[in-house]
């Protein structure tokens, strides 16, 4: 008897009070939606469009800055700067910026700071070079078809151990990260000079040069199509993925045509990006002038005493 009186009695207007709540909840969600159409009604064609795609307009403003410098550079250089060439070489040289940046991303965010970043690269990058170059050939012979892929394994983890060694010290012994990544600035430079006492290291194995974009171009026009394709189809896929997720969880959706849109520019960007590359035909020795014979000291020699030889040298 306690227990039922302890109980609140039950007013007999609760079920009318629960339907009336839904019936205002379910109002509100009504008045919101003709509110948003409304005001899209009002709004003019481009701030219905950037809606209805959601492009940051931000992000576009960061674009058409980069398209007035390159324009301006490519002014000032005489029509050189916008050349497959340089944009090939562009990319080669800027590939490892981005890759360090994006990761910088993650640690700014956290309200913290990576001072060693630049020396951990080249300290990676420099075993790397010298467990292909010098210690593999020892072991499986010169370009091994398993070179670069133990060497990319291998660089990954040594990597993957610096940064949890750093952020293991942080974290579990409080200290700060300008600390901790100033020292290892120090650290891992030195340790770079100790591993190669500042010579150079080479040959580099023929794969990893053709994945960097070396001496041999890049990895073909039909490859590279077909990297391109893959890259349409996983574009097409994320923006489906993205729309089926959104109704799945009562999100508003884009309109389809927007979706077409988007589908569009984004393919559009790859293959443009795989045309600007086969352009350049790369930097490889054409045929003719590999079957060239290469004079050596003797024959040099030889030909140079006869001055009227009828033969080329």
């Amino acid at each position: 008897m306690s227990r039922l009186a302890a109980q609140p009695a039950r007013r007999p207007d609760d079920t009318f009070n629960k339907s009336e709540g839904d019936g205002k909840a379910m109002a509100d969600i009504t008045n919101t939606a003709h509110a948003n159409r409304a005001r899209s009604a009002s709004e003019n064609p481009v701030k219905r469009f950037f809606r209805a795609t959601e492009i940051d307009t931000r992000l576009l403003g960061m674009v058409g800055a980069l398209l007035i410098i390159w324009i301006g550079f490519n002014i000032l250089s005489g029509g050189l700067f916008l050349t497959p060439r340089n944009l090939w070489n562009l990319s080669v040289q800027t590939a490892s910026v981005a890759v360090m940046a994006t990761g910088m991303v993650l640690v700014i965010v956290t309200r913290n700071i990576d001072l060693s970043v630049g020396s951990i690269l080249g300290f990676v990058g420099m075993i790397m070079g010298v467990l292909q170059a010098e210690l593999l050939p020892q072991l499986i012979g010169f370009n091994h078809p398993a070179t670069w892929v133990v060497t990319l394994i291998a660089g990954l983890m040594l990597g993957a151990a610096i940064g949890a060694l750093h952020g293991s010290i942080i974290a579990f012994l409080n200290v700060p990260s300008f600390i901790v990544t100033l020292g290892g600035l120090l650290i891992w430079r030195g340790a770079t000079w100790f591993v190669t006492s500042g010579r150079t290291v080479a040959p580099m194995d023929a794969t990893f040069r053709l994945m960097g974009g070396g001496t041999e171009g890049s990895i073909g026009a039909t490859a590279s199509w077909i990297v391109g394709a893959l890259a349409c189809i996983a574009i097409v896929a994320t923006i489906a993925n993205s729309r089926k997720q959104r109704k799945r969880f009562g999100f508003p959706v884009r309109p389809m045509w927007a979706e077409y849109f988007l589908v569009a520019v984004g393919c559009a960007l790859v293959l443009g990006a795989v045309a600007v590359v086969n352009a350049y035909p790369g930097r490889s020795p054409s045929p003719a002038s590999s079957r060239t014979p290469t004079a050596s000291p003797g024959r040099r020699a030889a030909c140079s005493s006869r001055t009227a030889s009828p033969s080329p040298c």
